[in-house]
């Protein structure tokens, strides 16, 4: 099987995976990619990840996306509505990306939100610059629904593009 090919899993973070997650932040261009903290240090990140993984908020599920017992990024389907929750993710280490990784992870949290949640409907958003996101989101299946607001992505001025997607053309593989 080739490599990009290999499924990912998803399981509860642990808390030594907040180790692995702040070392992702001593690249500084994967800082400014993912919209990373730029001032926090290493040691703060750690304390930022430990705090989240012990004590999550009420209204986020973050899920580590593993793949050949690797923790490869994160998932996060975020919100307080019970139908209805907002996907996000996160691909650690630079060297990872390209690799179908971000779809894959996508993939999982869709499957998860949809299967395990019983959510309707699965929202997210990307900044219009991050044509990477961008074209992730529309693969997985997600219409376009709206524009949100703006914001700057590797110093450029931009917006960001909603998206969304029904249980029911999620599980019909309208994907």
């Amino acid at each position: 099987m080739h490599e990009s090919a290999k499924p990912v899993t998803l399981r509860p973070l642990h808390l030594g995976d907040a180790d692995v997650i702040a070392g992702w932040a001593a690249d500084s261009e994967f800082r400014r990619e993912a919209d990373w903290n730029p001032g926090r240090s290493l040691d703060e990140y750690q304390r930022f990840y430990r705090r989240l993984i012990q004590s999550p908020p009420p209204d986020l599920i973050r899920l580590g996306v593993i793949r050949g017992g690797i923790l490869v990024g994160y998932v996060d389907l975020h919100g307080d509505q019970p139908h209805r929750r907002e996907l996000g993710f996160v691909i650690g280490e630079r060297s990872r990306w390209g690799q179908g990784l971000g779809r894959l992870a996508g993939a999982a949290g869709l499957d998860y939100g949809f299967h395990q949640l019983a959510l309707r409907e699965i929202w997210a958003e990307a900044m219009d610059a991050n044509q990477r996101s961008v074209r992730i989101l529309q693969s997985l299946g997600m219409l376009e629904i709206g524009r949100g607001g703006k914001d700057i992505f590797l110093d450029q001025p931009t917006h960001y593009r909603q998206f969304a997607i029904t249980a029911e053309n999620w599980l019909a593989g309208t994907h």
